[in-house]
């Protein structure tokens, strides 16, 4: 035999000698598997809540991405359709002009006036060009329910029927808004 096998046999001897080590150690054992069992619970838990923040944290990036999106978009719109309020009020304006360019007279006089009132008819009409309103043109195209509001309907030789016969009052587009629909008489 050699030694370390008679070490061994004397280590068992002992065991058998004192059942309370052999005890002890079954009892360590034990004791280490309990104290292992609640840490290996604990480690699960703390996955689980780590998961949890990270799944967190991922939505609220996601939110915050979307957020920032909605706002960039909300400033576009904003930014694109700004002179639209202002547009709105310089229709009538621009409408009351073309009324008194209508004007017809022999004076002299009335005439110079007309003459300035067109140019300031067509500063005006620069200014909302420039500013992306444009008119709708209606007179002599088919009635379109998204550009147009008909207001009459009247039935004429040689026009076919739903096309548009008389313009009442002009309508005008905001890049790619109505801002004012045409009011427009349309043949039955």
């Amino acid at each position: 035999m050699t030694m370390s096998k008679k070490n061994e046999k004397k280590e068992e001897k002992k065991m058998e000698e004192q059942p309370e080590i052999k005890e002890q150690n079954d009892a360590d054992k034990e004791a280490n598997v309990e104290e292992v069992n609640p840490l290996e619970a604990e480690i699960e838990n703390l996955k689980e809540e780590l998961a949890k923040a990270k799944n967190d944290v991922a939505r609220a990036y996601a939110d915050t991405e979307n957020m920032k999106k909605r706002l960039q978009n909300e400033a576009d719109m904003t930014k694109k359709y700004r002179f639209q309020q202002a547009g709105l009020e310089l229709l009538p304006i621009l409408d009351g002009m073309e009324r008194a360019l209508m004007v017809q007279s022999e004076n002299e006089e009335v005439l110079n006036y007309v003459k300035g009132f067109e140019m300031i008819h067509q500063q005006l009409v620069n200014v909302l060009t420039n500013e992306g309103i444009k008119e709708i043109e209606a007179m002599g195209q088919p009635f379109d329910h998204n550009t147009m509001q008909a207001l009459m309907q009247e039935a004429k030789e040689g026009v076919e029927p739903g096309m548009v016969i008389e313009v009442m009052q002009k309508g005008y587009m905001l890049k790619d808004r109505i801002l004012r629909p045409a009011l427009v008489k349309v043949s039955e």
